[in-house]
């Protein structure tokens, strides 16, 4: 009897501790470390094994980027969600990946990032959320990313920048909000980062210099308002940036002087 117990118990027993496997129609590499799955119609997050890295979910089908799934990917370190259909970042979608460096999810359609989206990407360095049809930033949206040192929005629709949109994103050196619908950048709306090193403006709608908003920032090195309407620029504009500018772009803007 004991012996019958033991045969139908194995199989059992070597599922609950069979090795993890690559996710049906994906390609691993580095011994599981990294998978990708691209373009493979996918409409849900696949179970991949918790120690992988690097997660790639190109060109797949995600309208709305659900709360919690990838919350067992503890080790996750970059994670690609280009071209995938996303309309919506759901509240804690990134949850769990406290290990996160790189996300990428550029080429969306992306309106709508619920509060609490970036919680636990304490690590995130890199976001690129470039070509997409983001409006604003929340005030308090970015508070989690604490360590993030680049932020691309290049070609969304942002008409404007308000006081807090960059609170508690400290460490952020490159700032990238070319061909956008930009008017206007209120005065406190860049105070959160005054340490900003690259500042691309470039290909929006400002009709004036914003003084004020960049008034505090203090070690530009390289700057673009090339494509905008400013006919004039202020004496001493550039001051608060010492002796630390490199490049300036001021070009095809109609400027007086």
């Amino acid at each position: 009897m004991h012996q019958l117990s033991w045969l139908l118990l194995a199989p059992l027993l070597a599922m609950g501790t069979a090795a993890p496997r690559c996710p049906s129609g994906c390609h691993c590499l580095g011994d599981l470390l990294h998978v990708v799955c691209e373009n493979k119609g996918l409409k849900k997050i696949p179970r991949v094994p918790n120690k992988v890295r690097l997660l790639s979910l190109q060109q797949n089908h995600y309208p709305i980027l659900p709360s919690n799934g990838f919350s067992s990917m503890k080790s996750l370190v970059s994670l690609h969600l280009q071209e995938c259909h996303i309309q919506e970042i759901s509240s804690k979608a990134f949850r769990g990946l406290k290990k996160l460096v790189y996300l990428y999810m550029s080429k969306n359609e992306i309106t709508t990032i619920r509060p609490g989206a970036f919680q636990d990407l304490s690590q995130l360095t890199y976001l690129y959320l470039d070509n997409n049809r983001i409006s604003e930033l929340a005030k308090g949206l970015l508070t989690p990313l604490k360590s993030l040192f680049l932020l691309q929005l290049t070609s969304n629709r942002m008409h404007q920048i308000r006081p807090g949109t960059f609170a508690g994103a400290k460490e952020l050196r490159w700032l990238h909000l070319s061909d956008n619908d930009m008017t206007t950048i209120l005065p406190g709306a860049l105070d959160d980062v005054e340490n900003l090193a690259t500042l691309h403006l470039d290909k929006n709608k400002l009709n004036t210099y914003p003084a004020v908003a960049l008034s505090k920032l203090r070690v530009v090195e390289e700057l673009k308002l090339s494509f905008n309407n400013i006919r004039t620029i202020p004496d001493n504009a550039f001051r608060s940036f010492g002796r630390y500018v490199e490049r300036m772009w001021l070009n095809n803007m109609g400027l007086e002087r």
